[in-house]
């Protein structure tokens, strides 16, 4: 090889390796492939694929993949307005590169604008489309010479305006819309975009880890923690330390669960010596949390159609010293495998479609369809009554999804009791301000900054 040739392919060598996206990028552009093509769950891959990174990569990764998942109609309007062409026909991984690249110039100003078109640039060369590179860099550095265009400008459509200025799909902006009234639907989607504080409760089946000691190492690392405002106790902790959060977690101490999931359970009211019956259980938050409440004294089934759910269900327990719990596999749509009036208590916290849930799993929003809902309900109730027959006459069954659709909730009770007029619905016991009509309780994301949660309980008579 010539001298020539050798300068040229140490330049192509130098050029290459500074060509490599930092492992925060890297790493998310790899969830967020996986999340659009494979229809997997973001935060699941992000617990797995951030283990290895340092803690400021692990958390600008999670900012990344949430936040482009949360703003992507929003951001796909941006890539139309640069690029001069529908996001449609762009190629995925590119539109992918792109997005990211946006939302870092456009909503995280901690972030240069060299280092997010460079870095962008540098994803589709390491996924081998470096054709795209000189479109991408084109795009987002005309993104920077025009830093406040508004994607929402020149829309008449009212419905389609509320869904680009919060990035929900316009059929579900119209939806809310129609049910709420265009001020809260707006209120409510755009509750969705923002970053929840974390939720936890405490295990109090590890003595040696009580309240006192888990606020204090928490707060020993800057954290700010605070006591529920609705949940009774719940807490909830801004800006802690990942890894002893992870610690806690593991050792059993505390437990990461919204505070509106945590009503559920405790509006059960299990209590020592009774029998319990969590008809779909995984992945087990409900369930550990109605056992711990009953001290571990109660008789608790944890029943689910999938063995390997339940085999989370039992490693949670597990992390939590339970050992009043029992995990059995059924199709409750089916009916439960247990006589008449075997327990004192239901759960029935039901399939659906996680509309409540949006701030913290915000790719469902592009994933379910107007023809869910109707499908959902109809299983929903097949499981209510299905698992009916097995509480006890004075016993309660309590139905909780965390969806804020209407056909999935007062309609689904509604329903039942009309077939069902041995049950009749009482008040849940949790605070008055969040109980609604018939007695149920619902929890909103921009009300009560919690998941949009709906409780009914229901007693069967004699």
């Amino acid at each position: 090889m010539n001298v020539g040739a050798q300068i040229i392919k140490r330049n192509r060598e130098r050029l290459s390796a500074t060509r490599k996206a930092s492992p925060a990028r890297r790493t998310a552009f790899e969830v967020l492939r996986r999340v659009e093509e494979e229809g997997a769950y973001a935060a699941p891959l992000l617990a797995g694929a951030t283990e290895h990174l340092r803690a400021d990569d692990r958390a600008l990764c999670y900012e990344l993949v949430l936040g482009v998942l949360r703003w992507q109609l929003w951001l796909d309007r941006l890539t139309e307005h640069y690029a001069g062409r529908g996001a449609d026909r762009i190629d995925a991984p590119v539109r992918r590169a792109l997005r990211l690249g946006l939302y870092q110039l456009r909503l995280l100003t901690r972030v240069p604008a060299s280092a997010a078109v460079n870095e962008s640039v540098n994803l589709v060369h390491e996924s081998r489309l470096r054709s795209a590179a000189g479109f991408i860099n084109a795009v987002l550095r005309r993104a920077t010479r025009e830093p406040v265009y508004d994607p929402t400008k020149g829309i008449a459509d009212p419905i389609e305006r509320i869904a680009v200025r919060t990035s929900h799909p316009p059929w579900l902006i119209g939806r809310w819309v129609a049910a709420f009234g265009a001020e809260e639907a707006e209120a409510f989607a755009a509750s969705n975009n923002r970053t929840p504080s974390v939720a936890f409760r405490l295990n109090p089946l590890r003595q040696e880890s009580g309240a006192a000691t888990v606020v204090a190492q928490l707060k020993a690392t800057g954290a700010k923690i605070s006591e529920s405002r609705i949940a009774p106790g719940a807490w909830c902790v801004e800006g802690a330390n990942g890894a002893l959060l992870r610690a806690l977690v593991e050792d059993g101490a505390i437990y990461l669960q919204d505070e509106a999931s945590q009503l559920v359970a405790r509006a059960l009211g299990a209590c020592l010596g009774e029998r319990v019956l969590d008809v779909c259980a995984a992945p087990g938050s409900k369930t550990t949390h109605l056992a711990a409440l009953a001290e571990d004294q109660a008789f608790v089934v944890a029943g689910d159609i999938h063995e390997h759910r339940l085999r989370v269900v039992g490693e949670a327990a597990s992390r939590q010293g339970l050992k009043s719990i029992r995990r059995v596999a059924f199709d409750a749509a089916a009916g439960v495998p247990f006589a008449a009036g075997t327990f004192d208590r239901v759960l029935i916290d039901a399939p659906c479609t996680g509309t409540g849930t949006l701030r913290h799993n915000p790719e469902i929003r592009w994933r379910i369809t107007p023809t869910d809902f109707a499908e959902l309900a109809a299983r929903q109730q097949g499981i209510l009554a299905g698992a009916a027959d097995a509480v006890r006459i004075g016993g309660l069954l309590v139905y909780s999804t965390c969806s804020v659709e209407r056909e999935e909730n007062e309609s689904v009770i509604e329903e039942f009791l009309r077939a069902h007029v041995s049950f009749r619905q009482v008040p849940v016991e949790t605070s008055e301000t969040l109980v609604v009509g018939g007695g149920a309780a619902r929890t909103w994301p921009h009300k009560h900054d919690v998941d949009g949660f709906f409780i009914a309980a229901l007693v069967r008579g004699g």
